[in-house]
């Protein structure tokens, strides 16, 4: 196990299936389905923070036999009290460094990282390690997927240091920028139901998609394919999110 913070705890667990859009059956199927195609017939996929089996689950049913690293005993156990997750090994520990398995180093055909996962990894350092395992447990030719957000620091405020992008009665949220560091904390301010607000701080780093490229070139991967979205929506300069691939040489 690691000794990095876990910003996923149970608190967090209870509520992360909630009714999003990301957990629609619409969008289930459509994410799925890209990796599915990239994993291959019968193919096999390793998802770094699996968490509670969003996609796991759903690529499963595709045919594709998925393993698992997560830090959050918390969120695993959500997974492995559905159908089908107690099948999918998974390894406790951080994903930056984490092997999936004895001797599974170079077995895969697919290694995913998705819903804004890299900027959890909060140094520069541990995101070169992250794509460095990628690489490690993949086969040649076999692709390494990221999806996350582009930098708002962009949209953010005169000095770059806050963005609002939730503001309702029951929930605001307010990204804080360190363009320096590149470092950002996301804070959530969510009603209870005393009518006070409970806050919730996630540190994240925002990378740009070139600092990405770079990191994978450092892994021995090179750039196949990079979209805005899971239905290929072409990834232009006002894009907010991208979907990367990148392949082992």
């Amino acid at each position: 196990m690691s000794d990095l913070p876990d910003h996923f705890g149970e608190a967090v667990a209870a509520s992360y299936d909630g009714d999003d859009g990301r957990f629609s059956a619409a969008h289930l199927a459509l994410e799925s389905a890209f990796l599915a195609e990239l994993a291959g017939p019968e193919g096999r996929a390793l998802e770094l923070a699996i968490g509670t089996g969003r996609i796991a689950l759903p690529l499963a049913e595709r045919g594709v036999e998925v393993w698992g690293i997560d830090l959050s005993e918390a969120m695993v156990a959500r997974l492995r009290a559905k159908p089908g997750g107690a099948e999918i090994p998974v390894e406790l520990g951080d994903f930056s460094t984490a092997l999936a398995g004895v001797g599974m180093e170079g077995e895969f055909d697919l290694v995913y990282l998705v819903y804004n996962t890299i900027g959890n990894v909060a140094s520069q350092d541990a995101q070169v390690a992250t794509f460095a395992n990628a690489a490690r447990h993949l086969r040649p030719g076999g692709c390494f997927v990221v999806e996350t957000g582009t930098p708002g620091v962009l949209g953010a405020q005169a000095d770059h240091r806050y963005r609002v992008f939730s503001h309702t009665d029951e929930h605001h949220g307010i990204d804080e920028y360190d363009p320096v560091t590149q470092l950002m904390w996301s804070h959530h301010y969510t009603r209870t139901e005393d009518g006070t607000y409970r806050r919730n701080s996630v540190p994240f780093r925002y990378a740009w998609p070139a600092e990405l490229d770079l990191m994978a070139r450092l892994a021995g991967l090179r750039l196949r394919e990079r979209v805005e979205w899971w239905d290929r929506t072409p990834y232009v300069a006002s894009s907010r999110s991208h979907v990367s691939v990148w392949e082992k040489e």
